[in-house]
């Protein structure tokens, strides 16, 4: 692939670099948060990863080794911001205060999707590959109808994707309408080098955010494993959206550690070598590097963290195991606001379904 800059503000040693364009002013407190968000989503996203291997999830979509573009990302975005995820977003949905049990839920089948996306400014997972670019493009371009954008106090939109995903239609649909209509809208692509065992080099000849200019939009790729340069990139991309000065394209350059779901053996299009040479660069170890290298937290911080994300993750087990099975019809409840007939006819062909066993169950007596 060609050269393309890539934004970094750490080191994979967790030295400070330093951006022309792009920065970081936190104070101390802001910098521990951060390790803070890894670590505790980190252990969630294990804990949900071994609720599937014992049968209590139906699937799972693991972030491991994606964590600090999405801490980046999400810490990124001001309350008023709307966010769009695909199927993976778990560190931005603890970043939008999503109940992480509500997200576990969904992957248990007892709904279809637990959280008030009007509560918590990010919409539902979305499962279709690419489809919600086009509904955080929908939803930019009505924001910028009715005149939520021109100042830094305006509303931008994020819609998140993997690499695999730029090959699809809709995603392209959403790059042409949202640079024609100059859309307050960021797309954050997580380049995880895998669309599930296609590797990037496979999908394009060029990075990723190169090929954003082709519809007028500028394309800036940052380290994935760099939570300061995630953080920092994003939110330049966002404050731009805000000010009514169009849509950007990020490409997050980062890598699955682990399985594209709970369905995927990975050992089978990749070798054990390269998942050995990017696990050196974790972002997790990054940031603790630069945490103390600076003197920002010592060994008390970090077992401190290492305990709440623990009894994190125990907690959300215990609630996800007593999540209730929901009534089999309830999965006709919230398909259309009004019904329809042949929804109807559906419904009732599912509940004469459900009577023949209660015959049967009667005969057995």
């Amino acid at each position: 692939m060609s050269e393309f800059e890539m934004v970094q503000l750490l080191s994979p040693t967790g030295e400070r670099v330093h951006h022309g364009d792009y920065d970081v002013d936190f104070n101390d407190e802001e910098y521990r948060g951060l390790y803070r968000d890894l670590v505790m989503i980190r252990r969630f996203d294990a804990e949900a990863t071994a609720l599937q291997r014992q049968g209590e999830l139906g699937l799972w979509a693991p972030l491991l080794g994606q964590e600090a573009a999405q801490i980046g990302a999400g810490r990124a975005l001001a309350p008023q911001d709307m966010a769009f995820p695909t199927y993976r977003e778990h560190g931005v949905a603890f970043c939008r205060g999503v109940d992480l049990v509500q997200v576990l839920s969904m992957f248990r089948c007892v709904d279809l999707g637990a959280w008030n996306p009007a509560e918590h400014n990010m919409h539902l997972y979305t499962i279709v590959i690419g489809d919600q670019t086009l509904h955080a493009t929908g939803y930019a371009m009505g924001v910028a109808k009715d005149g939520a954008i021109g100042s830094a106090s305006g509303t931008a939109t994020m819609a998140f994707l993997g690499d695999g995903a730029t090959s699809e239609g809709a995603v392209n649909e959403a790059l042409v309408w949202a640079g024609v209509f100059e859309a307050p809208l960021v797309f954050f692509c997580q380049n995880n080098q895998y669309a599930i065992s296609e590797s990037t080099d496979h999908q394009t000849r060029v990075p990723l955010a190169g090929r954003a200019p082709g519809f007028g939009i500028p394309g800036i790729r940052v380290d994935g494993n760099d939570v300061l340069a995630s953080y920092a990139v994003t939110k330049a991309a966002l404050d731009r959206a805000r000010m009514g000065e169009g849509p950007s394209f990020i490409e997050a350059f980062t890598y699955r550690m682990g399985a594209h779901t709970t369905s995927d053996d990975p050992t089978r299009y990749r070798e054990g070598s390269e998942v050995d040479a990017w696990k050196a660069k974790d972002p997790i170890s990054r940031y603790r590097a630069f945490l103390t290298n600076n003197g920002l937290a010592d060994e008390d911080f970090f077992d401190q963290i290492d305990a709440e994300a623990e009894a994190n993750a125990i907690a959300a087990r215990t609630a996800c195991l007593a999540l209730p099975d929901p009534a089999p019809l309830s999965l006709f409840d919230n398909v259309y606001a009004n019904g329809s007939p042949p929804l109807e006819r559906q419904r009732d062909e599912f509940a004469a379904y459900l009577d023949s066993f209660a015959d049967t169950e009667e005969a057995a007596k």
